[in-house]
C-alpha cells in the first residue's frame, strides 16, 4: 500500500476513502479532474463502485493497489473514482453506455472517455491482465486513431440521450382490470412456485413486485399471485438472505433457494422489506412476517443509526478481507454455545460438521420449516420452541459481537433515509407499536432541519455534519412518500405542508418540457452529457413512479387538479409499456391498481379518532388514504370536526354519508368497490 494519500483523502464517501491510498492518482468527479483532462487532451478513466460490493474490492486488490497497473492508468487517463450511491446521476449514464456497448452491466463498472467525458469503451469487473490490455488497447486508439474513437463517441453518446424516452400519451379509455391481467398473466410464467420468487438465480428480494402483488391478489381475489406472494415471503424469510440472529437481509441470494447470500446489508433493501413484511402481515396475519419485521427494526436500531438519528448506507459483505466471514459459523462453536440445545438447533438452522455451503466446515444459519412445522415436527410445544430459539440468538449474536465487523458505509442517504422512514412509519401503524414512530420522526425533521438547500431543496448525502450533494430526484420522490406516510401515522399536517413545498420545488427544477416525466437531475444542477429520466422499477421502484403517486395522493389531499392531471399524465405514458414487463413496471402497476379500484379516502372525526385508527389498521386496505384532524387545512376534513365518532369515506371526490363503527366504514368501502 502506497504510504502517501492520493487526492481522495478528503472525500465523504467511505467507498472513495477504501481507495485513498492507491498508488492509482484518484480524482474525485469535478472541477479539478474534469479540466485537466480538457487541457491535457487526455482520455478519462471513470471507475464506479460501492463500498459494499464485493467484486469492487477484489478488483481494487487485484488491479488499483498494483503499481504496474497504476503506472499504465496514471500514465494515459485523468483517473476519477465515484460512488455510485453519492452520484447515481453519473452512475446511471455510464451504466447505460455499458449496457448499449455489452448487453448487460454492474459494479464495478469501468469506463473510458474522450476528455470531454463522452464514453467509447468500459465493462464491469476485469482481470489484471485484461484491464492491462484493455487499457493499453484504448491509449493506442486515442493516440493513433482519435478520429475513430470520436465517431464511437458520437455513436454511443446519441444512443444514451435516445434511450428510454418517454413521450407523452393521451390515454384513450377507462383503465379496467384487464389492463392489469394483461400484465400480470405473463408475468406468473416467471414465478418459482417452489423456491418463491422468480426461476432463475441469482435471485433478489424486489419488495415492490410483491407488494404489488399481495395487493393484486387482494384486490382481484386472485390465487397463484396471493400463494407466490406469500411463498416468497416465507422462503426468504426462513433462508439464509436473512440474518437468523441479528435480523436484516443481504442484498441478494446466489442460489434458487435462497439459501447462500451475497452478504452486505443495504439499507434500501431492508428499508422496504421492513415496509414490505408489515404489509404483508396486515394481509394475512402470519406471525412469521411480523418477526421479521421486527426483528429488522431491531438491526436498524441497534447497527444501523447515526448520533443525529439518521440512517447509515450499508454494511460489506466482506470482513478480515474474507467475504461473509462474520455471519458464518463452525459446528463447534454452534455446539457450545447452544450448549444442552445444540441437537434441537442445529436441526433448526440446518447446522453440520461438513457444513453447509462452498466453504468447508461452514456454515450458513437457514432453516427449512417455519416454527410450528418444526415444533410438530420434533414433537414439542411451540412456545417451549421459540424460548429456546430466543434464547439461543441472544447468546448467538453476543458471541458474534465479538468478531470483527465488516465495514459501516457510514453515509447518510436522504433517498434511503426517506424509505426507512416510511417503514417505520407503516409499522408504528400496522403493529400498533408508538415508539417506531419515534424514530421517523427524528430522522425526517433531521432532514428538514439540517439538509436543506439554501433555496428550501434537499441535499442528497450527509456525514459527519456535512453535506455536499444536492438532492436528485429519488431523495425528493421518496422523501415526499415518507411523510405522507408520517402524516398518515400521527395526523400532523406539518408533514404535508412540507410535502406540498417539495413537489412544487420538483415541478419547477425537473419537469421536461417534453415529457410528463421528470428528470432525475435538477435544471440548475451539474450538466453532464445526458439529462436522464428514471422511468423502470428496479429493486427500488424508479423515482418518477414514486413521484406520479405522490402527485396523485398530494391532489386528493389539497384538492389540487395540476398535480392530479400530471399523475394521470405520467401513468398514460408509460401505461403501454407495463405489460411488456411487469417486474420492471411493478410501481406502475400498483398505480394501474389504484385507478382501477379507486382510493378510499378515509376522514376520521370525533373523541375517539386513535381507537378508530387502531382499529383500521388491523385491516388490510391497501388502497386508502387516512387522514384526521382539527382545525386543519385539508379541503375532505372542512366542516368535519366532531365530538361524536364518524367516519366518512370518499372515492372519486364522492362522499358517502358518515357511520360510526370500523365494520359500517369496511361494508361502505366494499360495497363501492364492487
Amino acid at each position: 500500500m502506497n504510504m502517501e494519500p492520493n487526492r481522495l483523502i478528503n472525500a465523504s464517501s467511505p467507498y472513495l476513502l477504501q481507495h485513498a491510498y492507491n498508488p492509482v492518482q484518484w480524482y474525485e468527479w469535478g472541477k479539478e479532474a474534469l479540466e485537466k483532462a480538457q487541457k491535457e487532451n487526455k482520455l478519462i478513466l471513470v471507475s464506479i463502485g460501492y463500498s459494499a460490493c464485493h467484486w469492487c474490492h477484489v478488483m481494487e486488490r487485484e488491479s488499483f493497489e498494483n503499481h504496474e497497473v497504476a503506472k499504465v492508468m496514471n500514465g494515459n487517463f485523468v483517473c476519477i473514482k465515484v460512488d455510485r450511491e453519492e452520484r447515481p446521476d453519473i452512475d446511471q449514464i455510464y451504466m447505460l453506455a455499458i449496457q448499449l456497448m455489452t448487453g448487460s452491466g454492474g459494479w464495478p463498472l469501468n469506463c473510458l472517455c474522450l476528455p470531454d467525458q463522452r464514453p467509447i469503451y468500459g465493462g464491469t469487473y476485469f482481470k489484471k491482465e485484461d484491464w492491462l490490455s484493455v487499457l493499453e488497447n484504448v491509449a493506442s486508439l486515442w493516440e493513433d486513431d482519435p478520429n475513430q474513437a470520436k465517431q464511437y463517441a458520437d455513436r454511443l453518446t446519441d444512443g444514451i440521450r435516445n434511450a428510454e424516452k418517454i413521450i407523452p400519451n393521451v390515454k384513450s379509455d377507462v383503465y379496467t382490470l384487464e389492463h392489469i391481467t394483461e400484465i400480470v398473466n405473463p408475468w406468473k410464467r416467471s414465478f418459482d412456485l417452489k423456491a418463491g420468487g422468480y426461476n432463475r438465480a441469482p435471485k433478489f428480494p424486489m419488495p415492490n413486485n410483491w407488494q404489488f402483488m399481495l395487493r393484486y391478489s387482494f384486490l382481484t381475489g386472485d390465487q397463484e399471485t396471493h400463494q407466490a406472494s406469500l411463498l416468497t415471503l416465507e422462503k426468504m424469510a426462513l433462508g439464509g438472505i436473512y440474518d437468523q440472529i441479528a435480523g436484516g437481509f443481504a442484498r441478494y441470494s446466489v442460489d434458487k433457494e435462497w439459501n447462500v447470500p451475497h452478504f452486505e446489508k443495504m439499507l434500501y433493501d431492508n428499508a422496504q422489506l421492513i415496509s414490505l413484511y408489515g404489509e404483508a402481515y396486515q394481509y394475512s396475519r402470519i406471525p412469521l412476517f411480523k418477526e421479521v419485521a421486527e426483528e429488522s427494526i431491531a438491526w436498524l436500531s441497534r447497527e444501523m443509526t447515526s448520533p443525529e438519528g439518521l440512517f447509515y448506507a450499508a454494511l460489506d459483505a466482506d470482513s478480515e478481507g474474507v467475504e461473509g466471514k462474520y455471519y458464518v459459523w463452525g459446528q463447534e462453536a454452534f455446539e457450545v454455545i447452544t450448549d444442552a440445545d445444540y441437537m434441537l438447533l442445529s436441526d433448526y438452522y440446518q447446522v453440520t460438521e461438513e457444513g453447509n455451503w462452498e466453504e468447508e466446515q461452514t456454515n450458513i444459519l437457514r432453516r427449512k420449516l417455519t416454527d410450528p412445522e418444526f415444533a410438530a415436527e420434533k414433537g414439542i410445544y411451540l412456545d417451549e420452541l421459540q424460548a429456546k430459539v430466543k434464547a439461543a440468538k441472544e447468546k448467538l449474536r453476543l458471541y458474534r459481537d465479538q468478531r470483527i465487523r465488516p465495514g459501516l458505509d457510514d453515509k447518510c442517504l436522504t433517498a434511503w433515509n426517506a424509505l426507512a422512514i416510511k417503514g417505520l412509519a407503516e409499522s408504528a401503524d400496522v403493529f400498533d407499536e408508538p415508539a417506531y414512530l419515534s424514530p421517523a420522526i427524528k430522522a425526517a425533521d433531521f432532514i428538514l432541519s439540517f439538509m436543506r438547500t439554501p433555496d428550501g431543496g434537499l441535499y442528497r448525502n450527509f456525514k459527519k455534519g456535512k453535506v455536499s450533494i444536492p438532492g436528485f430526484l429519488d431523495d425528493y420522490a421518496f422523501f415526499i412518500e415518507a411523510l405522507l406516510s408520517l402524516y398518515q401515522a400521527d395526523f400532523n399536517e406539518k408533514w404535508l405542508l412540507e410535502a406540498k413545498v417539495l413537489t412544487d420545488y420538483v415541478i419547477q427544477y425537473f419537469a421536461d418540457p417534453d415529457s410528463p416525466m421528470f428528470f432525475y437531475t435538477p435544471s440548475d444542477g451539474e450538466i453532464l452529457i445526458a439529462r436522464k429520466h428514471e422511468v423502470m422499477d428496479n429493486v427500488i421502484p424508479a423515482s418518477n413512479s414514486v413521484m406520479s403517486q405522490n402527485l396523485q395522493m398530494l391532489g386528493l389531499l389539497f384538492d389540487e387538479e395540476v398535480y392530479l392531471n400530471r399523475a394521470s399524465a405520467m401513468l398514460a405514458a408509460v401505461q403501454p409499456q407495463l405489460k411488456t414487463y411487469g417486474s420492471a413496471y411493478s410501481n406502475w402497476a400498483i398505480q394501474l391498481l389504484n385507478e382501477v379500484y379507486g382510493i378510499n379516502e378515509i376522514a376520521l372525526a370525533g373523541r375517539a379518532v386513535n381507537a378508530l385508527k387502531r382499529e383500521i389498521n388491523t385491516l388490510y386496505i391497501p388502497n386508502k388514504i387516512i387522514l384526521s384532524g382539527t382545525n386543519s387545512t385539508l379541503p375532505l376534513l372542512k366542516d368535519k370536526e366532531s365530538i361524536e365518532t364518524k367516519i366518512y369515506i370518499c372515492r372519486n371526490k364522492v362522499c358517502q354519508l358518515p357511520v360510526t363503527t370500523v365494520d359500517e366504514a369496511l361494508k361502505l368501502i366494499t360495497k363501492i368497490t364492487s
